[in-house]
């Protein structure tokens, strides 16, 4: 049973800084790609950050420089590293794996910014 646990979210002022943590279990981590997605009220679910098992990271334009996406393949977790952030990075963030033919999703962190 394929099973992706988010924590770390919380609420942060704006300039704050959060990590958040996806735990994978019942998959072979280190080949599948992962990657953070958030979406706000009455938004589309967007793709923040993608880490795949090789190969180029990518990031939403809106994150780069102050997000970082990682991975520990020795602890089957990604993480992703929140600095700078803003009252517009307030969404749920869930955490996603896929292989292309399969797509796993968690249960999603809140991240609320305000001040």
């Amino acid at each position: 049973q394929v099973q992706l646990v988010e924590s770390g979210g919380g609420s942060v002022q704006p300039g704050g800084s959060l990590r958040l943590s996806c735990a994978a279990s019942g998959i072979f981590f280190r080949i599948w790609a992962m990657a953070w997605y958030r979406q706000a009220p009455g938004k589309q679910r967007e793709l923040v950050a993608q880490i795949p098992s090789a190969g180029s990271i990518n990031y939403l334009d809106s994150v780069k420089g102050r997000f970082t996406i990682s991975r520990d393949n020795t602890k089957n977790t990604m993480y992703l590293q929140m600095n700078s952030l803003k009252p517009e990075d307030t969404a749920l963030y869930y955490c996603n794996a896929n292989t292309g033919s399969l797509n796993y999703w968690g249960q999603g962190t809140q991240v609320t910014v305000s001040s």
